[in-house]
């Protein structure tokens, strides 16, 4: 029997079946994030590898839909969760997941304008809105595009810091460099930037850390007698990465004096503004940001505190000329683009083949408007300064860096009282998390800062409200009691 269209495409009738059999689904768990578990019981997980063997025939699709959407369900860990206080993995807004559903189904390519211009004129847009929030009033003379993800804007933006120092490496390679080039970011800083200076051949040794203050912020006397360090030793100082919103903290870096120094150095400078950069879009918070204006280049991830689902991440710069030398490449099947003022994305970007990934903040930003964002953002800072109040004031723990936005850093009281050496307070850490992410109904992590074993608890979903932060801070109560005891510790008494 030959192949039939149909028999991928489905007839209407079909397509409209599944279509609606998916989106109940979708509506239905939607509708439960309020009290849905991240995850089952320790007891019902089950991670081993499906055993299937690759079919040779299919069966009926409805029955596969359905089947695949309850074990996901039932099976699944769910990021949108109300009861979500873990990673940066937020619940995606409704209009988001439609917009998804429309570039899966017209699958635009952006490589080039010729094939995409509707599409490339979309994602033009949401960076010209976005450059304009961040302060960059002339987005004509700004650049950048949709990413995977912050790792690959990191990578992309320091490809454009060599460009501009080295504007021959592209083609000549790391020999032709004159110099041993430095880069410098916050002990706090994404583990993204070692990762794309490695692939990008100077090294990962090619980073230094700086130490961070007390509110985990880089601290710029560091840095400056560091730069001054390396100059003196015939290295040549090229970039600084600074973190607005570091991963564990949620600490902003001094922008407006790293700035300063690297004017005064003449340093290209990078704000990885992955997590933090969302308040650009509220007026009320946006002062936090004040420096990253006059970055070089910057990366915001609309999939962390926008509400987006994966993958949107955002790299611009200040210096658009910079990116056809960077990433620029001529091909015979895909000739220059005569379509207007907009380049050819494979041009500017690391990515070839180019999914749509601008348009789920385009559509719920022409949905919802940024008001919207400005309300979220406001809610959950106001969430996180009450959960920060209550959980201490149940006397089990103490907050150990501020709280700069939606993360809070905790260590338990016990470890403090009983002046618990670093290893042993980690391992009372890693019980409380683990007997409450145990049962399933909430996930945080552990980690570390400054050297420093914390419970690490952030305010993500736009689903949560403050009865879920009243039913945690009263589990987490009880579990610092129940592990203390189950570890031999006991508080000390007055």
């Amino acid at each position: 029997m030959g192949f039939d269209h149909e028999d991928f495409a489905l007839n209407a009738e079909q397509r409209q079946r599944l279509g609606y059999q998916l989106i109940d689904r979708i509506n239905a768990y939607f509708s439960s994030l309020t009290h849905l578990p991240v995850q089952p019981p320790l007891q019902h997980r089950d991670a081993n590898p499906h055993a299937a063997t690759l079919p040779d025939f299919g069966q009926d699709a409805a029955h596969v839909l359905d089947d695949l959407c309850t074990q996901m369900i039932e099976q699944g860990f769910h990021t949108p969760s109300a009861n979500y206080f873990g990673l940066m993995n937020p619940a995606p807004t409704y209009m988001a997941v439609l917009a998804e559903a429309l570039v899966a189904a017209l699958n635009p390519q952006l490589a080039t304008i010729a094939r995409s211009q509707l599409a490339s004129r979309i994602e033009a847009e949401t960076l010209g809105w976005i450059a304009q929030r961040i302060g960059w009033r002339h987005p004509e003379h700004c650049g950048g595009s949709f990413t995977s993800g912050g790792n690959e804007a990191n990578f992309s933006a320091l490809a454009l810091a060599l460009t501009h120092r080295f504007p021959g490496w592209i083609e000549e390679g790391l020999v032709s460099l004159n110099a041993q080039p430095v880069f410098y970011a916050s002990a706090e800083a994404h583990h993204s930037i070692e990762k794309s200076l490695g692939l990008l051949g100077v090294g990962r040794k090619s980073l230094r850390r700086i130490a961070a203050n007390a509110r985990a912020e880089m601290d710029t006397n560091a840095l400056a007698a560091q730069i001054r360090d390396d100059k003196a030793a015939g290295l040549l100082p090229l970039c600084v990465i600074a973190t607005a919103g570091t991963t564990s903290s949620g600490a902003i870096d001094p922008l407006p004096e790293i700035a300063n120094l690297c004017a005064h150095y003449g340093l290209w400078l990078h704000v990885d503004a992955a997590y933090a950069g969302a308040l650009a879009l509220t007026d009320t918070h946006r002062h936090r940001l004040a420096g990253i204006e006059r970055a070089d280049s910057i990366t915001i991830d609309p999939h962390k505190w926008l509400a987006m689902p994966f993958a949107a991440g955002v790299m611009l710069t200040r210096h658009p000329a910079l990116l056809e030398p960077t990433f620029g490449i001529d091909t015979a099947y895909l000739p220059k683009s005569s379509h207007g003022p907009l380049p050819d994305n494979f041009r500017i970007s690391a990515q070839w083949s180019r999914r749509m990934n601008s348009l789920k903040l385009w559509l719920t930003l022409r949905v919802h408007g940024r008001l919207a964002y400005e309300q979220m953002i406001g809610q959950q800072l106001a969430l996180a300064s009450s959960l920060e109040e209550k959980i201490l004031a149940t006397g089990s723990f103490v907050l150990a860096v501020p709280c700069a936005l939606t993360i809070l850093n905790l260590r338990a009281k016990v470890a403090e009282d009983l002046h618990l050496d670093e290893p042993t307070t980690a391992h009372l850490h890693r019980e409380i998390a683990r007997r409450i992410t145990d049962e399933g109904l909430y996930w945080f992590s552990t980690t570390r800062v400054r050297g420093q074993s914390l419970l690490r608890l952030m305010i993500i979903s736009y689903s949560t409200q403050q009865e879920h932060i009243d039913a945690l801070v009263r589990r987490l109560d009880r579990a610092a009691q129940e592990s203390a005891e189950a570890l031999g510790l006991f508080k000390t008494q007055p």
